[in-house]
């Protein structure tokens, strides 16, 4: 049976249009850009021109953007280049209970400097209400750090609203976006943040490149020093190919973000209803609707996610963030929403892409439906509420809470939404789109 490629927030393949345009500074454009030959020029007109598409897609200043290494090293910047910065009396520091482990363990590091931390809590779908974050607050808070999207359920935070409870305050607002550019909107000119971490990797570009955008007037303490690379901020030769595979990238996710998105909510949810129609006891863990549009994380309550996925090697899937799943740890945002450790431990995270087919995804629900019912058989007594109806998924059409029926032959408008179509439902494609 052909594998399925289902953890596309771990990483995404590389593009075919990015490849293409790095390839010329892999074969033969190697000059150094800080060099004054032709060669190293070419590698600076390169690099600026990159510079030009990443301000101009997050709209902000070409000054604005500092090419990274990825989104760790982003967050790592951001966080203790921003810290350093500080008065000694606004030394405290505010980070979601759900981040990624580089804002984490972050802190942590910083705390054994005198910083002192605190998390905000985040509601039963791992989401950071501006209530939270308010309360939270303290007169030595100088720093506050959230994601924009939860890389495990991907639940969407308010990056807007919560920028507006830090209006007026002399407190900086980092948002970790690696999870969310490429899938959803990210605009760096009206989140309201300071600075804002990027990853490549993550919407279709090349691993270990990112960029961080730092708002003019902000300064940073650079992790690297040397030869002053980046105005100051970053120092090192620049990855060129990394660079402009970066920039190819933010293009490709400005053309086609809007219809991919579209494409893969249907799919991401033909996938959940398949799962709920043929299983009791598959719960949904993150926000129905504000979450990441390709992103599925279901608890199969009974049995263990880490022996559903041994049972179906085919499908590429995770029990976890790539950053925890070797460890085979149950990730935080469990705990973070207030879930027990049995929620977390029967979870799997299933993260769709532009490449995958309905064909795919009929596959891995066969096959997940399978796993779970011989496992269940095999353990006997189950739980309670193992045994309990699932829910369906709903339309995420604002304001429409029906029940979603994909029943064999029926596409797009033959749904029978009271509404009309669903724009964002529709698996009957546009001519020449292939689902």
């Amino acid at each position: 049976m052909a594998a399925v490629y289902l953890d596309h927030n771990a990483t995404t393949p590389l593009a075919e249009e990015v490849r293409e345009a790095m390839l010329p500074f892999l074969r033969r454009g190697h000059g150094n850009p800080s060099t004054q030959h032709a060669m190293g020029r070419e590698a600076r007109a390169a690099i600026d021109a990159a510079r030009e598409t990443c301000a101009r897609f997050f709209g902000c200043a070409p000054d604005e953007v500092v090419f990274t290494s990825g989104g760790t090293e982003g967050n790592n910047l951001a966080l203790k280049g921003a810290a350093w910065q500080l008065p000694e009396e606004r030394r405290h520091i505010l980070i979601g209970a759900a981040e990624h482990p580089s804002v984490s363990k972050a802190v942590e590091f910083l705390a054994r400097f005198g910083f002192t931390f605190d998390e905000v809590p985040t509601d039963a779908s791992g989401k950071v209400l501006p209530a939270a974050l308010a309360a939270a607050l303290r007169p030595d808070t100088g720093l506050v750090s959230l994601m924009h999207a939860q890389n495990v359920v991907g639940t969407v935070n308010p990056v807007d609203e919560l920028a507006e409870v830090l209006r007026g305050r002399p407190v900086l607002f980092h948002v970790d976006a690696a999870q969310s550019v490429g899938k959803i909107p990210a605009s760096f000119l009206f989140s309201g943040a300071d600075f804002m971490t990027v990853a490549a990797h993550k919407f279709y570009g090349p691993k270990g490149v990112g960029c961080l955008l730092v708002r003019r007037g902000r300064t940073l303490e650079p992790l690297f020093h040397g030869a002053g690379h980046e105005r100051g901020q970053r120092a090192g030769t620049e990855n060129t190919a990394g660079i402009v595979g970066l920039a190819a990238a933010i293009e490709l996710a400005e053309a086609t973000q809007a219809e991919a998105g579209e494409r893969v909510v249907a799919l991401r949810d033909l996938l959940h209803a398949r799962l709920a129609q043929a299983l009791p006891g598959v719960v949904l863990n993150g926000h129905p609707h504000d979450r990441l549009p390709n992103t599925l994380n279901l608890s199969f309550l009974g049995v263990s996610g880490a022996a559903i996925a041994a049972r179906v090697p085919e499908l590429m899937l995770a029990t976890g963030p790539a950053c925890h799943d070797r460890a085979a740890a149950v990730p935080g945002v469990f705990g973070a929403m207030g879930l027990d450790a049995a929620r977390g431990s029967s979870s799997l995270r299933l993260t769709l892409g532009r490449s995958n087919t309905r064909a795919e995804i009929e596959q891995a629900a066969e096959q997940l439906i399978a796993a779970v019912r011989a496992l269940r058989a095999e353990a006997g007594e189950l739980p309670a509420e193992a045994s309990r109806p699932s829910e369906l998924p709903t339309c995420p059409r604002a304001g429409c809470e029906r029940p979603l029926d994909f029943r064999d032959g029926l596409q797009g408008p033959e749904l029978g939404c009271e509404r009309g179509a669903c724009p964002y439902l529709c698996l009957a494609p546009p001519p020449g789109v292939q689902v």
